[in-house]
C-alpha cells in the first residue's frame, strides 16, 4: 500500500509541523497544491486532470504513485509525489520525486527540505539504488536548495517526452 512505510514526524523550527503518507481524504488538498505549483512555475494552462483522477491514480486498485503532505496548523501547505523507477544499471528500484512544492507563505521553515528528506528516508527503507527529480532551468532557489543538500544536477541529460495525441500516434 502506498505510503504504508512513511512515518510521522514532527519537527520543531519556528512552528512544530508533520510530515505524513498522503490519504485518499487529501486528494482535494493536493490537487490544490499542484494547480498553485503550476501557477509557480507558469503552467496553469498544462494543468488537464481532475481530483478524482489524482485520487484513483493514488489511492485506487492499481496505485501508481504515492505522496506525502506537510501539515502546518491542521492545514495541508505542501506535498511530495513521487513512484517508482527502476536502474539496470544498479539492479535496483529508485524512486522518482515528480514534485515537490510549498506554498510561498509557508517557505523559509524548512519544510521542504523535511519532504525532500523523508521521501529520501523512504528510499533509504526501501533499498533503493537512488533518488531522482528534475528541476526547470530558470529556477536557481530550486537548483540552489538541491545543490545545498548534497544533490547534483546533471547537465549532460535531458528529458525527452511524448504526450498527448502524439503518443498514440506512434504506436499506430
Amino acid at each position: 500500500m502506498p505510503g504504508q512505510d512513511t512515518q510521522e514526524n514532527t519537527q520543531g523550527n519556528t512552528q512544530d509541523f508533520t510530515i505524513r503518507a498522503a490519504i485518499q481524504a487529501d486528494a482535494e488538498a493536493i490537487f490544490n497544491l499542484i494547480k498553485a505549483l503550476a501557477e509557480y512555475e507558469k503552467l496553469s494552462h498544462a494543468v488537464t486532470g481532475n481530483v478524482e483522477s489524482l485520487a484513483a491514480h493514488l489511492f485506487g486498485d492499481r496505485p501508481c504513485a504515492e505522496a506525502i503532505v506537510v501539515e502546518l496548523e491542521q492545514a495541508i501547505v505542501g506535498f511530495a509525489l513521487f513512484f517508482t523507477n527502476y536502474s539496470t544499471f544498479l539492479t535496483k528500484p529508485g524512486i522518482y520525486l515528480e514534485d515537490l512544492f510549498v506554498l510561498p507563505s509557508h517557505r523559509g521553515k524548512g519544510l521542504g527540505k523535511a519532504l525532500l528528506l523523508e521521501v529520501a528516508a523512504i528510499a533509504t527503507r526501501r533499498d533503493c539504488g537512488r533518488m531522482e527529480w528534475s528541476v526547470l532551468d530558470w529556477n536557481e532557489p530550486a537548483i540552489a536548495f538541491y545543490e545545498h543538500i548534497g544533490a547534483t544536477v546533471l547537465p549532460d541529460w535531458r528529458i525527452c517526452r511524448i504526450m498527448g495525441d502524439r503518443l498514440g500516434e506512434i504506436v499506430s
